[in-house]
């Protein structure tokens, strides 16, 4: 691990910003690297603020049933580099990644790029090898001028919830903004497009997209999913309905997302219900509502549930407190966020759904923000926030607790440390 560790370090020394909004030195590396975007069959750009990852796992899950062979490339990881490379619906070995990057780097020669650039063009240059496979790639921030959005045609878009997040990096810093970026460069092909938060939201990406010449399909009007009192799942749309499993991913938000993979993939492929059926029970989702149950932590906790979600801006944490208050179970919230998120916003949504919020700094991480500074900008929040100083220590704090649900939330970072403790 130390070697891609070394050699990921190597590259982040190509340019002096970690994130650089430009597509000139995408586009450069892909014509040193012989253009593989163009040489790529069956892409699905996976686009949104939050819901990526749910809905690109829930397709790929499904695909996998109806026998489709998939690649697919999300980002961040939680605990390798690796966990963002699948190909032919294995993930990439070390070994494998470390020649990709090195000969990726070559072609790079002196060159500037972005390790996220130099990322996703390896991406695309492997996934040669498996071309003719459903590639499935996840936009990294926004997509206008992301290097997932350098393809001529695609299948469809995954358009997932649209929300507040990132404002640092755009000049209209509002809603707005936020919906330009995502929408102003999507291919006209075919759009899902996911339940959002609010109406108004939904209305303006309606606008957004007006002139775009997709079939366009959003979720409460051409599909739709719900939950019924004596929890049968019922998925709709024109071509007829389907009495669904209870997904293996918690929370009813993950519902909506299925729902979004699961009309993409009725409409775009031969797939049969018992695909879906099948495949919704056997989603591979790491770091969102993803609980724990053995472990070195786990342990440490006795008869309480320790669970895992990565979310890390409001609309996260809306998704995540209305899952909190279903519960039937006191909930604990161990905390720590990177220092460029809306932490206020975050935390303000667990006020009157966790008995308890405490903080730590993430380990390893020199762009999160210290426990004692996050506290400070809490201070008219109304509630005890306590301080640990590890995620151990606090995972310890919390074990004083009977039949209570101990959850980490705030960022995928932290999510991959207590991983790797566990």
């Amino acid at each position: 691990m130390n070697k891609l560790h070394n050699l990921i370090s190597r590259l982040e020394k190509h340019h002096k910003k970690k994130i650089d909004l430009s597509l000139d030195r995408t586009y450069s590396l892909l014509n040193s690297l012989g253009n593989p975007h163009e040489k790529l069959q069956n892409v699905i750009n996976v686009v949104g603020t939050n819901s990526k990852a749910s809905m690109a796992y829930s397709l790929k899950a499904i695909l996998n049933e109806a026998g489709y062979k998939c690649n697919l490339y999300t980002s961040p990881h939680l605990q390798s580099y690796t966990e963002r490379f699948i190909f032919n619906d294995k993930e990439i070995s070390e070994d494998d990644l470390i020649k990709l990057l090195n000969d990726t780097e070559e072609a790079l020669d002196d060159n500037e790029a972005t390790v996220f650039e130099i990322l996703t063009c390896a991406f695309y240059k492997y996934a040669e090898n498996y071309k003719d496979n459903i590639n499935i790639i996840e936009s990294g921030l926004f997509f206008r001028m992301d290097p997932s959005s350098v393809f001529k045609k695609n299948i469809c878009t995954l358009l997932g919830v649209c929300h507040s997040d990132h404002y640092q990096w755009l000049e209209n810093k509002s809603i707005d903004g936020v919906i330009y970026e995502k929408t102003s460069k999507l291919l006209n092909s075919n759009i899902f497009v996911n339940k959002q938060i609010n109406e108004e939201i939904r209305v303006k990406i309606e606008k957004a997209l007006k002139n775009n010449l997709s079939n366009k399909y959003f979720f409460g009007k051409e599909f739709n999913i719900s939950k019924s009192e004596n929890n049968f799942i019922h998925y709709q749309d024109d071509l007829g309905e389907i009495i669904l499993p209870e997904p293996n991913i918690l929370g009813d938000h993950q519902l909506y997302n299925i729902s979004t993979s699961i009309a993409a993939s009725r409409k775009m492929f031969n797939v049969k219900d018992e695909h879906i059926k099948k495949g919704i029970v056997n989603i591979e989702l790491k770091g969102r509502l993803q609980e724990l149950h053995s472990g070195k932590l786990k342990n440490i906790l006795g008869n309480n549930r320790l669970i895992l979600d990565g979310g890390h801006n409001e609309s996260a944490s809306i998704s995540i407190s209305n899952w909190i208050k279903q519960q039937n179970q006191d909930v604990h919230l161990i905390c720590g966020m990177m220092k460029d998120k809306e932490h206020k916003e975050f935390i303000k949504r667990f006020k009157d759904a966790v008995k308890s919020i405490t903080l730590i700094d993430i380990p390893n991480q020199e762009g999160s923000i210290p426990k004692k500074e996050f506290k400070e900008k809490l201070n008219d929040i109304n509630m005890t926030i306590n301080l640990s100083p590890s995620i151990e220590d606090a995972i310890k704090l919390n074990s004083k607790h009977q039949n209570s649900i101990c959850l980490f939330a705030g960022s995928l970072y932290m999510v991959g440390e207590v991983l790797n403790l566990n």
